[in-house]
């Protein structure tokens, strides 16, 4: 039988993982690690630590430099957050879309990015956005950018001791517009075949200043689009060629076929996603036979 520690405040609990590093299995809201431990009963931990009712790591605040979200705070209390709606909508929508109501309360932002799987539904929002991370231990804190923490299949920068304590998000710039898409088998309650999330920064001209993007279920790990952000910025949106973009997808990403769908399927998509994201004006004129 395992043990079930569940320390009263986040001292305690960092003291614990201090004192037995590599022993304890993290879990807080349990929606993942529950279907784990059914299907792979053989990496059942021998001790579980609960911080479920740590209370430094639950609750959001708005800042002056942006939004702080405790990594233990429920996918339901973002998504219903009316500040997160108005100023970081693609968050409350990615929240919104991770499972069904039910696992949205018990969901945690912090454990969907522990997790560490590569079709994460609040990944590629994080990205798009430039989170940042507050990681705690028994001797302080240090921050660390969300677009180094994936270091490879179901593998994050955290080390023994640690836990992720906040995600940070700032403020979008003022000229700049969100686009936010999962693509599942279902409307609803499906693991993402491709999701894609961008922030586009404009000058007064039309001219794209920034973009930023991620994407989950494309690689590894969720990834940025290095090669396609770098050809947008100083283009005009009206200028942008569909060619070049296609190409810094196949570059940017690392598609893999398993049962959700092809390698081949989730490149096209990712395409179409990404120069829709770019134009949604050009998209919806595609759907209009225009």
């Amino acid at each position: 039988m395992s043990e079930w520690t569940r320390p009263r405040h986040l001292p305690e609990a960092l003291e614990i993982l201090a004192a037995a590093p590599g022993r304890y299995r993290v879990i807080s809201g349990g929606t993942d690690l529950m279907v784990e431990r059914h299907l792979a009963p053989e990496r059942r931990p021998d001790a579980w630590l609960d911080i479920s009712g740590l209370w430094e790591l639950q609750g959001l605040q708005i800042t002056e430099e942006g939004l702080r979200i405790g990594a233990a705070t429920s996918l339901e209390a973002i998504r219903r957050h009316a500040e997160v709606a108005a100023h970081w909508p693609m968050l409350a929508a990615s929240a919104a879309v991770t499972g069904a109501p039910p696992i949205q309360n018990r969901a945690t932002l912090g454990g969907n990015l522990c997790n560490a799987s590569p079709a994460a539904d609040n990944a590629p929002v994080l990205l798009a956005y430039g989170a940042r991370l507050e990681i705690v231990h028994h001797h302080g804190t240090r921050w660390l950018p969300y677009a180094d923490f994936h270091q490879g299949y179901r593998k994050t920068a955290l080390q023994a001791g640690e836990l992720l304590g906040a995600v940070w998000i700032p403020y979008p710039p003022p000229r700049s517009r969100g686009y936010f898409r999962k693509v599942g088998t279902r409307a609803a309650q499906a693991i993402a075949k491709v999701s894609i999330a961008a922030l586009i920064e404009e000058d007064r001209e039309g001219v794209i200043q920034r973009a930023r993007f991620g994407m989950a279920s494309v690689a590894a790990v969720p990834c940025a689009l290095p090669s396609v952000s770098q050809y947008l910025a100083g283009r005009a949106v009206r200028d942008i060629a569909e060619a070049p973009v296609r190409r810094g997808v196949r570059q940017d990403i690392a598609p893999v076929k398993d049962i959700r769908s092809t390698a081949a399927y989730r490149l096209e998509i990712a395409s179409r996603l990404v120069l829709e994201a770019i134009d949604p004006r050009a998209a919806r004129k595609k759907e209009d036979g225009v």
